[in-house]
Parts: C-alpha cells; sequence; structure tokens
C-alpha cells in the first residue's frame, strides 16, 4: 500500500513517524507525497492550540484526499479519543506501542471510509514501564540521524498535560544505547545523532554516561543533546561532556519565565538563580556555546512588573535563540482552573515584545560568529555550525562535514567562504 505521513509537534513525534515509515519501507509499502492510500496523522497536543490545528489538520487531509484512508496517533488522540473519531478517522492511535500501530495500518482493508466504524488501539499511559525499542531515524536526509532514549515525564508543570498522554519516565537501557549508536555508526551516511526524549534530563541511567557511550560506540559521529531542564546542568555533567570531542557546543534549556514568582505558579522546580547558574556552567566550559530556551508570555497572573522582569533576564542571559509562545489554555491541567487570566491580546502583545528583544540578541551571536572558522554539516538546504547556528548552501557539499571561514550574516543565516580542508 502506499502510506503518507503528516506530523505535527515536537522532534519526538518526528522521531516516531520516521521510525513508521522505516517500519512499512521495510515491510514493501511505498511512502508517498500524493495519492496515498493511508493517510496518517501524528498530532500534537502540548497546547489547546496544537490540538486545534491537529484536527484541522485532520480534516484537511481528507478533503485533499478523499479516496484515502485516516490513520491518526500521537499525544492529540491519546487526549481526545472522540474528537479524534469525528475527523472520519478509521484507525487511532495513541501515544505509544508505534509498532502494534505499523500492524494495523497494514491490516487496512480495501473499502470506502464512510462504510467503516474507526477502530482504537488506546491504551492507560500511567500503565506503560519499558521504552518501545525504536531504532535511530533519519529525519533530515541521510546525514543527520533521532535516537529516542527517553519517554514519559514526571514534572507536572502546572500548564502541561504530557504526563498524562506518555506516561512515566522509561529509558533505554545505556547497552542499548551502544548497540543501537554503533550499528547507526557503521554506515557512512551519517555525520551527526541527536539524543532525544520527552524529558531527556531525566534520562534514568545519567546524561554524563549516556553521552559517553554513544561516543565510544561511534566517536566519528557530531553528537546533539536535545532540550534539557536546568537543574541538570551540573559541574560534573559540563566536565564531562566537554571531555567528549564531538559534542555539539548548543543546549536548549527550557526556562518558561524569567520572573521567581511565575516560575512557582507553573510549577516550576527552580528559581531565576538556578537557571542562571547553569547558562554560566555552559558558557564556562563550552565558550562561544549556543544557548537556546522556551519562554511563555501571559501565564495567568503574570503583571507587567512580572514581564518586565522576563525580559530583564531575558536581556541578561543574552540567549542565542528563544522559542516564545503565548499561553494556551489547556484543559485538564491547574493551570486551567487558576485565576488571573490574561487576555488573550496582551498574551500576543508580550509575545511580540519578547520575540523583538531575543532578536536582537540572535543577531548579536551571529555577527559573533563572523571572522571565526567552524566545522559545518552541510545538507540540502544549508548548514549548521557545532552551535547551531544556520549557514548558507555550498552547492555540491551536502552530506559533508567541513571546515569553512564565516564571513558574514545574511537574511539571519551565516554566509561562508569556501571550504577548508575536510573532516570526517
Amino acid at each position: 500500500m502506499k502510506f503518507m505521513f503528516t506530523t505535527l509537534g515536537c522532534r519526538c513525534n518526528q522521531f516516531e513517524t520516521a521510525a513508521m515509515e522505516t517500519a512499512l519501507l521495510r515491510r514493501g509499502h511505498e511512502i508517498v507525497t500524493e495519492d496515498p492510500d493511508v493517510v496518517v496523522l501524528n498530532g500534537c497536543a502540548v497546547t489547546a492550540e496544537s490540538a486545534r490545528k491537529s484536527r484541522q489538520a485532520a480534516r484537511r487531509l481528507l478533503g485533499l484526499w478523499p479516496k484515502a484512508k485516516l490513520a491518526v496517533c500521537g499525544c492529540w488522540p491519546q487526549a481526545a479519543p472522540e474528537e479524534a473519531a469525528k475527523t472520519g478517522a478509521v484507525l487511532i492511535g495513541g501515544s505509544g506501542d508505534r509498532l502494534s500501530f505499523v500492524d494495523a495500518l497494514e491490516a487496512l482493508g480495501e473499502g470506502h471510509k464512510e462504510e467503516r466504524s474507526s477502530l482504537s488501539l488506546l491504551d492507560l499511559p500511567a500503565r506503560r514501564r519499558e521504552l518501545e525499542p525504536l531504532p535511530p531515524a533519519r529525519l533530515e536526509g541521510r546525514t543527520r540521524a533521532y535516537l529516542k532514549v527517553e519517554d514519559g515525564c514526571a514534572n507536572y508543570c502546572a500548564y502541561c498535560v504530557i504526563p498524562y498522554l506518555r506516561g512515566p519516565v522509561r529509558s533505554m537501557p545505556l547497552e542499548d544505547v551502544f548497540a543501537q549508536v554503533k550499528k547507526l555508526g557503521e554506515g557512512e551516511e551519517v555525520r551527526e545523532l541527536t539524543l532525544t526524549g520527552i524529558e531527556l534530563a531525566s534520562y534514568q541511567y545519567g546524561l554524563a554516561s549516556l553521552a559517553e557511550t554513544v561516543s565510544a560506540a561511534a566517536p566519528q559521529l557530531r553528537l546533539r543533546l536535545s532540550s534539557l531542564e536546568p537543574r541538570v546542568v551540573t559541574e560534573e555533567l559540563c566536565r564531562r561532556l566537554s571531555a567528549l570531542p564531538k559534542l555539539c557546543p548548543h543546549f536548549h534549556l527550557s526556562l518558561q519565565s524569567g520572573c521567581d514568582e511565575t516560575l512557582r505558579r507553573m510549577g516550576r522546580k527552580y528559581d531565576t538563580a538556578r537557571f542562571r547558574k547553569s547558562v554560566e556552567l555552559l558558557r564556562a566550559h563550552f565558550p562561544g556555546c549556543g544557548v537556546t530556551t522556551d519562554l511563555i508570555t501571559g501565564f495567568p497572573g503574570e503583571t507587567e512588573e512580572e514581564f518586565r522582569e522576563t525580559l530583564a533576564f531575558l536581556e541578561e542571559c543574552r540567549f542565542s535563540h528563544v522559542h516564545v509562545f503565548p499561553y494556551s489554555e489547556r484543559q485538564g491541567t491547574r493551570a486551567a482552573a487558576m485565576k488571573g487570566s490574561v487576555p488573550k491580546a496582551l498574551r500576543h502583545e508580550r509575545a511580540r515584545a519578547a520575540i523583538a528583544l531575543a532578536g536582537e540578541h540572535e543577531a548579536a551571536f551571529l555577527q559573533a560568529q563572523v571572522g571565526t572558522w567552524a566545522e559545518v554539516l552541510f545538507e540540502s538546504k544549508g548548514g549548521h555550525t557545532p552551535n547551531y547556528c544556520e549557514t548558507e548552501l555550498l552547492p555540491g557539499r551536502e552530506g559533508q562535514v567541513l571546515r569553512v571561514r564565516i564571513t558574514g550574516v545574511r537574511d539571519g543565516r551565516l554566509t561562508v567562504s569556501g571550504p577548508g580542508e575536510e573532516n570526517g
């Protein structure tokens, strides 16, 4: 059969989609971009807006491909199975057991969608105890791969529904990580591996040990870590990570607010002093590293003074990039019942102000790269430096890691000179 996938949401969703595509290809099926027999939506529900977009995407896909059967999976149908069924989906999976979902995709028979009722494969996330063993997936063409080594979250932040949809923390044992990465590294195409998870900082066998295991299994691969919780950034972690020559110095630390009182209402388990210490440790051990973050504006109860504190903290930290989101209510979370709702227009106004300030810092960070040398992994649309600055494309150099000189900044991307010596 011919399958088409659409994915919304985080890197984990993207990884899991790639794993399902790989499984179907190995079974002799075809992944297409038009005229599918089955269209699969891997949806997101991290916010109410994400759920709305997932719902719209499901209906849009059926409108585009009326003869296809619609299957949905991910956090969105896990959170709202009845809503997912109303879109016309004939198969509803959740946020776990991707291989069983692939089995069900294969079993979809011929026929007209109006003659079939939906089949649900949903489980109870709270009962999940083991991480599903999915192989590494290539998400960015042939040169970059991702490996999910953790799933679940136990933080229960006031605004977040994900712990209820993904279940408890489960981690891939180090020996399994070693075997997966060693096999991946035996090929000649992959140049970079990103370790990911729903809450990578909760990896149960230690982040430093995880990175060291990956480096031992495939020392030639560049290594990236996905989002980290500030409390795990310690002197020991930085010391051990800085000893790994292929670890890329880019770190994403989730901030959400630069105001201690807002962080308390959010249920975050750190304050700005601890976050500041994490940034200082990273920059001391990795000079010139990229430090990026997330920010929510207009959280319930956020006053003008609290928002000014957040802007002042952004000015202090000067991140290389900030993802800014206006607060979006999510039913089932503590925040949805909190008093002091901020008008939506004001949430967006504050988001624009934060984006403008963060944009100034990002532009300064890019300008600081000019005149330096960097080993850039080039792909079909451009490249990335180790500290995750995007560069322009060098035609004919796709799939290569090249040492180049940064010559300028144009439209938010670094311009580069011709390559120096080739690496890897």
